[in-house]
């Protein structure tokens, strides 16, 4: 979103002065009616790029008053027209401008209308106005995305669902806007389930060398999958921004990098955003920020609500909700069972309606209570209770969840308290991250493989390494050492099951994969063959087809340098074999010099039990050189 839109809570330059003028009209009003009156309004419109196809979705309409008076800004423009009472007819006009102009360039693709949700069915503003104003253009219904701001007074969640319900019907699809910026826009996302949903700039900007911004960007996006809707990253500034948002599956971006606003609009994207998005895929991986703490579980959230019986009156219930503004839920228990859930908002919105009070102020609650809450156990990990807020319905982010303990009601939770949580989680993992893959560095590898001993678990310890890597480093430069280390990371990231398997930097060229998957031999063998064959994509190529890099040895001599390649070390780790994390690395490191032996890529499995003779279990050599497999 365009910082400029049209909203009266967003913070702003004094207004313009109210002095008389010679007509006996404050010059503001005056100057307001001028612009009116001669319609001197401007259609300004930013691209929204397809970041999978490179090409433009469509655009966002703005509007810009007069250059060089003060209600050239359009937050000024509407606070004076606010104040003067032609706030009404302005936004005809601006919705009016803004059409006019799309049609009279002949832009492609869709239209995003900024309307605010107050405004959906005024006079002049509603369907019928909107459809007629479309047929004298030309434009059809298909191409209009209503685009609904957040930052704006409470309004009545019913008009507007049953306004946006008219225009659906008309073929219109809807957005809501700056997503993040506070919980309405949750409550918007999760009542109207809009099309589209903005993520505001705050989230995405600066997102490739901060790991909470991802991981809020990155969770936003799951949920988007579940409710079928598409995200658009506003504010994108950078290249590295763009390749993170990229990585993460986003599929729609905005922002400077893309096309400022203009009111002829570039209607192709320029050539460096496309370069970034033809890039090979390094930047980020699916699985950099593991959560390490498996033992936080959500009684961490629990808040003691006191439950009403689900034949307690409304009128009790609305009167809880009155004398407790914090309220956001009240449980329903019988015979200390959990059977529904009533929402504050959703209660409050259908009791307050004429005749309600008077209709079923006495009887039962179960007439507004939500039947089908979602209930856990308070014994549930914080992981658990995430990944089923997120494979269940969007609406238990917004309404909470209901904690027993051993079925029985113990309190509730809120989606604001997870997500809290998880933020803290996000920042003691961060805390110890490589800053380059943003993985796991030694102190989480260290407490993960101590866990897994105390437990008893059998799991296997894999030491990753490349090969002849310091070559291509100081022939190619450290940017592109750099591109090896993260696409290998990638790779190993990939290749794990991040229910099961952990994954960790140690530094430099060294990784650490801790894998507790059955078939965790055929998810390193297809690592190794993976690598062989992207990052050949790293090399000139003359070197590929020499087989190797001219560089002079430490004598200097020209010699040629192999092709780098994988070497994965594993160590099978059953109960009572190691004590401590001393132990497991070192005989991982072991099996990895062991590995390093082989030519190109390999892996090799130590099975020895400690104390016994050492025996050479498999090794697993890939022996085709990755030039000849692109």
């Amino acid at each position: 979103m365009d910082r400029t839109l049209p909203l009266e809570t967003q913070p702003s330059e004094p207004a313009p002065s109210d002095r008389i003028t010679k007509s006996g009209k404050p010059e503001q009003l005056g100057l307001l009616e001028e612009i009116l009156d001669k319609r001197q309004l401007e259609a300004h419109f930013q691209p929204i790029l397809d970041l999978k196809s490179g090409e433009i979705l469509g655009y966002e309409g703005l509007i810009r008053g007069p250059a060089d008076t003060p209600l050239h800004r359009p937050v000024e423009l509407f606070r004076a027209a606010n104040k003067h009472g032609y706030a009404l007819r302005l936004e005809r006009l601006c919705r009016q401008t803004v059409l006019e102009s799309f049609s009279r360039q002949g832009l492609a693709h869709k239209l995003f209308l900024n309307v605010r949700p107050q405004c959906l069915a005024l006079p002049g503003l509603g369907t019928a106005a909107t459809r007629e104003l479309l047929k004298r253009l030309g434009l059809s219904p298909e191409r209009i995305v209503i685009e609904l701001t957040e930052n704006l007074p409470f309004f009545d969640f019913g008009s507007v669902r049953a306004a946006l319900t008219n225009y659906r019907n008309l073929g219109f699809n809807v957005a809501i806007d700056d997503l993040g910026e506070g919980f309405a826009s949750f409550r918007l996302w999760s009542e109207l389930r809009p099309e589209y949903v903005k993520a505001d700039m705050h989230f995405v900007q600066g997102i490739d060398s901060d790991p909470l911004k991802l991981q809020f960007l990155k969770s936003i996006q799951q949920i988007a999958d579940t409710c079928r809707s598409h995200i658009i990253a506003e504010g994108v500034e950078t290249e590295a921004e763009l390749a993170v948002i990229r990585d993460l599956g986003i599929p729609f971006g905005q922002g400077y990098l893309i096309g400022r606003p203009s009111a002829a609009p570039a209607q192709a994207a320029p050539d460096n955003v496309l370069h970034v998005l033809r890039q090979q895929e390094i930047a980020i991986y699916p699985e950099t920020l593991i959560l390490q703490n498996n033992t936080i579980t959500a009684e961490k959230l629990l808040v003691v609500v006191d439950p009403v019986r689900p034949d307690e009156s409304n009128d009790h219930v609305f009167d809880r909700f009155e004398k407790d503004p914090a309220l956001h839920a009240i449980p329903v228990v019988e015979h200390d069972v959990p059977v529904g859930l009533l929402n504050r908002f959703a209660f409050i919105e259908g009791y307050a309606r004429p005749f309600r009070k008077e209709l079923f102020g006495r009887k039962s609650c179960r007439n507004f209570m939500d039947t089908d809450p979602l209930v856990v156990d308070k014994d549930i990990t914080i992981q658990e209770l995430s990944s089923r807020l997120v494979d269940a319905h969007s609406r238990y982010l917004a309404e909470g969840f209901i904690l027993t303990e051993n079925g029985r009601y113990a309190g509730l939770g809120t989606g604001q308290d997870l997500v809290r949580e998880i933020t803290n989680l996000q920042i003691a993992a961060a805390r110890y991250a490589n800053p380059l893959t943003l993985l796991p560095g030694n102190v989480p590898i260290n407490e993960h493989i101590e866990r897994l001993l105390r437990a008893r678990i059998e799991f296997v310890a894999c030491h990753c390494d490349l090969d002849h890597f310091k070559p291509f480093n100081d022939a190619y430069g450290y940017r592109r050492g750099d591109d090896m280390i993260q696409l290998t990371g990638r790779i190993l990231a990939e290749a794990c099951d991040s229910r099961r398997d952990f994954l960790g930097h140690i530094g430099g060229d060294d990784f650490i994969l801790l894998m507790q998957s059955a078939d965790w031999t055929a998810r390193c063998r297809a690592a190794l063959e993976r690598f062989d064959r992207e990052s050949a994509r790293l090399y000139a190529e003359e070197d590929l087809q020499r087989g190797g890099l001219l560089a002079e040895d430490r004598k200097g001599n020209t010699v040629t340098h192999p092709i780098s390649a994988l070497s994965i070390g594993a160590v099978v780790a059953e109960p009572g074999d190691y004590v401590s994390h001393y132990e497991v690395s070192s005989a991982a490191s072991e099996a990895k010099r062991q590995a390093k032996r082989s030519t190109g890529s390999s892996m090799f499995v130590e099975r020895r039990r400690p104390g016994l003779e050492r025996r050479y279990e498999s090794t697993l050599s890939l022996t085709i050189p990755p030039f000849a497999k692109r």
